[in-house]
């Protein structure tokens, strides 16, 4: 019988990756080295039959190579819970289907599998409003569906920065000012009308220096973080959205930010996180399928990766 330890993926499809920049496919990569046997899975091929998670995979094997990068095995089927550890690396949107996907993956969980970010946690920490929880380390912020309530806000403010709960990559982002002439049609867009949360934040014209995405390591930061420039004539840093990345060390105030937010998510079973930091501010907490590993590792010489599987074995055997 086989001791080679099982590691499973579900993730979007790997044919469409940017092999250059995919934080998965660096986690993957890793694993592989280590001796790791790969199981992929997307979404849909996970399953529930009579209170046990079953998942449909192929087994991978990974290339570092921008030309063939992935080999796939043919379909096979088992419980989920024979893979000793799952990554839950699935894209936003945050929707139902996901929701859905991390009480499967619970099954698995409670079967023995450790499951990297903990479900119910991914579940619970929302990537926007989770910031809340950290009012020491933001801007002022509301979270509301009233466009009206919104509007003053934005006029509380002077300028403001309003975006859906459930998105990524900078998508339906907007900054606004009271001025705005778009103002209330942007707010009664982006709200449907009153019927869907919305977060807003102060504006923070720090932004300009670049959004910086911080990693954490089960609670400890990556001592270097990626500042996303935004282009010209643009306000959000994104990568998706043409942001230019520029490598830093973290600093005192993001050091401090860290001390505030990590130990919190390291109880939470969240074991890799992005934290979006403008200025001196917290803006994000990022737990569904944060990325910059490649980026980072590439003009540091850092093996992110590496130390979180070094997590991952740390929480194997204790």
């Amino acid at each position: 019988m086989s001791t080679t330890p099982v590691l499973g993926v579900v993730m979007d499809s790997i044919a469409n990756i940017s092999v250059a920049k995919d934080s998965t496919f660096a986690m993957l990569l890793e694993a592989q080295r280590r001796g790791w046997t790969l199981r992929y899975m997307e979404q849909g091929d996970l399953s529930l039959r009579d209170g046990r998670a079953w998942g449909r995979w192929r087994s991978l094997r990974v290339f570092d190579d921008g030309v063939h990068w992935y080999e796939l095995g043919e379909v096979r089927e088992s419980p989920l819970d024979e893979q000793r550890v799952i990554l839950l690396r699935k894209d936003p949107p945050f929707d139902m289907d996901y929701v859905y996907t991390t009480y499967l993956l619970e099954f698995a969980e409670a079967a023995g599998s450790l499951v990297v970010n903990r479900p119910g946690s991914v579940r619970d920490v929302n990537e926007k409003l989770y910031t809340a929880w950290f009012p020491q380390c933001c801007v002022p912020s509301l979270v509301s569906s009233e466009p009206e309530a919104l509007r003053a806000f934005v006029a509380e403010q002077g300028e403001a920065v309003v975006k859906p709960l459930d998105l990524m990559g900078g998508q339906s982002i907007f900054r606004l000012s009271p001025a705005d002439p778009n103002l209330n049609v942007i707010l009664e867009t982006v709200t449907h009308s009153g019927r869907r949360l919305v977060m807003a934040q102060r504006f923070i014209p720090e932004i300009r220096a670049g959004d910086k995405r911080i990693l954490l390591i089960d609670g400890e930061p990556v001592p270097h973080a990626l500042a996303r420039v935004p282009p010209a004539g643009e306000f959000r840093g994104n990568l998706a959205a043409g942001g230019r990345g520029q490598g830093m060390a973290l600093g005192e105030r993001e050091r401090w930010i860290c001390s505030q937010v990590g130990p919190v998510l390291r109880d939470k079973g969240l074991l890799f996180v992005g934290l979006d930091v403008i200025g001196d501010y917290l803006t994000e907490i990022n737990v569904t399928s944060p990325t910059c590993i490649r980026e980072l590792d590439r003009m540091y010489g850092l093996n992110i990766a590496g130390s979180l599987f070094d997590a991952i074995d740390k929480r194997l055997n204790t």
